[in-house]
């Protein structure tokens, strides 16, 4: 009779140090899409407001609810901060206060578009690094992403739909989130809400139909995101397998995926590419790259 694997001792400790770092952060949930419109902000009210009815300290730190009614009606009987308001060559901009939040430190606030871009002159460019800070204080977040802001899924997305989206979070953020909701919509229902008015104003919605919001597009954002959420849902669930001490499936931990760089601006792409190849098989990835000058070789993970 065979002997039962026992758990490896540095693994356990290190699924220790880990489960601390963690029990001393707050919590990310992510409210995920395929594209704006099928309802992030929507789902992430309701929530909230299930949150509040149970008594949790849930705050609204930042929401856009682009003028939709049904959505506002969700804001009320919930806390709001106050937002910043930034003076920016004759344009007033509105952003998330982040000392705000800090100071009043409640068990979870809600910041909506978590890959938008912040004004110049506030303590980061990103928003994701707003929330970054606010989970390393040990505060709760609630926010919402699209799948074309996925650093590694740009160049899926540009093929897929011909437009460059230039705000962009990084995979980790979505990796190590300790929920990740997909929020859903048949394309033909997202279209049809395009033409009632409920996700743009009526010209900008013409616009959009004849470029990202076309139905082809739409289906194949789809597809991305689903597939990617499974991605990070294997991953997952391997990690606590082998960390549990299961008897371990030896091809999948066995598997390295080496990928050699240089200068060319096709680089970029290569990692991301192959990045998407090595956490869909849970493999061990490393990006290399030769210096000829020396022939010195690097590698990094």
């Amino acid at each position: 009779m065979e002997e039962p694997q026992r758990p490896d001792p540095e693994k356990l400790l290190e699924q220790l140090r880990e489960e601390q770092r963690r029990s001393n952060r707050g919590r990310l949930k992510i409210f995920f899409g395929y594209v704006a419109g099928v309802g992030k902000t929507y789902a992430m009210l309701e929530a909230a407001q299930h949150q509040a009815a149970a008594g949790v300290d849930i705050v609204v730190g930042y929401v856009e609810t682009h003028g939709r009614a049904e959505t506002d009606v969700l804001l009320e009987g919930l806390e709001q901060l106050p937002a910043l308001e930034i003076d920016y060559r004759g344009i007033k901009l509105r952003e998330f206060n982040l000392d705000a939040a800090l100071a009043r430190h409640p068990a979870i606030v809600l910041v909506d578009e978590l890959a938008h871009t912040n004004a110049p002159g506030l303590r980061h460019a990103k928003r994701w690094q707003d929330v970054e800070e606010l989970l390393a204080a040990g505060i709760g977040v609630y926010s919402t992403l699209n799948v074309q802001h996925l650093e590694s899924l740009n160049d899926v997305v540009r093929e897929v739909t011909g437009i460059q989206v230039r705000e962009t979070v990084p995979d980790s953020i979505f990796d190590e989130a300790d929920s990740v909701g997909v929020v859903d919509l048949p394309p033909g229902e997202l279209l049809e809400r395009l033409k009632q008015g409920k996700v743009y104003m009526p010209a900008q919605a013409a616009r959009a139909m004849q470029s990202f919001f076309k139905g082809p597009n739409l289906g194949a954002l789809r597809e991305i995101t689903l597939r990617r959420t499974a991605d990070r849902t294997h991953v997952h669930l391997e990690t606590a397998r082998l960390t549990s001490g299961a008897r371990q499936d030896p091809w999948r931990i066995s598997e390295t995926l080496l990928v050699c760089i240089g200068p060319s601006p096709t680089s970029a792409k290569v990692i991301r590419v192959s990045r998407r190849m090595a956490t869909s098989i849970s493999a061990r990835w490393i990006a290399a790259s030769v210096e000829t000058t020396r022939t010195r070789f690097k590698a990094c993970h």
